[in-house]
């Protein structure tokens, strides 16, 4: 009986190998990636502040950023789908610069709410992915909330160009947050347990998290510093 389980044991972990392997580049990739987008999106933020430009308006920054989100998703196997990646994160960067510019000028502690929204983003990033990283869980079953948080906000866009939603910022922000706190353990989980095997998508997925994660924080941090 030892002598039949053994090869069998051995080739059970020799097939596992190439599956951690390649898990483990996703992984790499992934987090190599964000990390440059997230300093070339500081940059075109810094660029949108100094040349003090304007903001967009709701249609046109959805209508570029879906149709780069597009075509990133089509070019995801390709060098192109990285070009575009940082076409993305390049541009949601510049629409993060008249956002800051008024905290920064019109806002009391302006400076202070920025760098403190943006220390507790990397806190609550670094914190749910080392947990996740740490404790190997599978948080796959956050898949149906994903979608429909998803589908939710989507429906409060649609609503804020008919309705006044102003009064209901403060829960819509909160609400957001716990989504791209969920939307975080459900990507990393799927990374590290092979359900994504492109890290161009996963990277694109933390850092829509991050970014939101970031802006509404910093909403929420000036409501109540008020």
């Amino acid at each position: 009986m030892d002598r039949q389980q053994i090869p069998a044991a051995t080739t059970s972990a020799t097939r596992r190998e190439p599956a951690l392997l390649a898990t483990h580049n996703v992984l790499r990739n992934t987090y190599m990636l964000l990390a440059a987008t997230l300093l070339f999106s500081a940059a075109t933020a810094g660029v949108s502040m100094a040349t003090n430009m304007p903001y967009l308006g709701l249609l046109p920054t959805l209508g570029i950023y879906f149709g780069l989100l597009f075509l990133t998703h089509k070019c995801r196997n390709s060098a192109m789908g990285i070009v575009l990646v940082f076409a993305l994160t390049g541009f949601l960067g510049l629409t993060l610069g008249p956002m800051l510019s008024i905290y920064l000028t019109a806002v009391p502690n302006g400076g202070e709410l920025v760098m403190t929204s943006l220390g507790l983003t990397g806190l609550i990033f670094m914190g749910l992915s080392g947990y996740v990283l740490t404790t190997r869980k599978d948080f796959s079953f956050l898949a149906g909330f994903v979608v429909v948080g998803f589908f939710a906000i989507l429906g409060v866009i649609v609503l804020s160009l008919f309705m006044d939603l102003s009064g209901f910022q403060l829960a819509i922000s909160a609400g957001i947050v716990v989504l791209m706190a969920g939307f975080i353990l459900f990507q990393t989980s799927a990374i590290i347990h092979g359900g994504e095997t492109n890290y161009i998508m996963a990277t694109v997925g933390l850092y829509v998290s991050i970014y939101n994660l970031f802006t509404h924080l910093l909403f929420l941090l000036g409501m109540g510093d008020d």
